[in-house]
């Protein structure tokens, strides 16, 4: 079967992590180790949920404070994996009305969204951290074990910070590559 030789400025206007600079290396690297921290947290909190509920039916012992335990450690957790999504373009893309505009547009409008990934980031880090201060200023603890809730709230603001240079990051490469794309057909 034969196919059809690809107009390049219909090529998709994706950009892969093979295409990064060394910033954006070291930055996917943080943030695949940060996400993997992240699952394996997940993983223990399974873990210790399966051991909770076997232990209450079985023999009526439960993991003491198990439910405090998977709310702070998974609002921690789940803020590892954003900037990972966001550097492997695995954010939720509708391109319904993009299907068929040109590459630069395509990347400016990714360079918007992503600048606006960053923003967010930078908003919620921000926020978390705030409260964190607040929530350690008030002495704030779990019902069951006492722990401070301050550091489940303080846990998240690496991730989203994280968010933020990943976020900035990609709105950088997507300008730059924008801008090569306009240049290429203009030539």
């Amino acid at each position: 079967m034969h196919t059809p030789p690809v107009d390049d400025a219909a090529a998709p206007a994706t950009l892969h992590p093979d295409q990064f600079g060394p910033w954006g290396r070291a930055l996917l690297i943080a943030s695949k180790g940060w996400a993997a921290l992240g699952g394996l947290a997940f993983v223990a909190l399974v873990v210790m949920s399966l051991i909770s509920i076997v232990g209450r039916k079985l023999f009526a012992m439960p993991v003491p404070g198990d439910m405090e335990i998977l709310m702070m450690v998974a609002a921690t957790a789940s803020a590892t994996f954003f900037a990972y999504c966001h550097l492997e373009g695995g954010d939720v893309k509708v391109d319904f009305f993009t299907a068929r505009a040109l590459p630069q547009t395509i990347h400016r409008l990714d360079a918007l969204g992503s600048l606006l990934v960053g923003l967010f980031g930078a908003l919620i880090a921000w926020r978390s951290g705030v409260g964190a201060l607040s929530l350690r200023e008030a002495g704030e603890t779990s019902a069951i074990l006492g722990w401070p809730v301050w550091l489940a709230q303080a846990g998240m603001v690496p991730g989203f910070a994280l968010l933020t240079l990943a976020g900035l990051y990609m709105c950088v490469q997507h300008v730059q590559a924008g801008r090569a794309r306009a240049s290429e057909v203009r030539s």
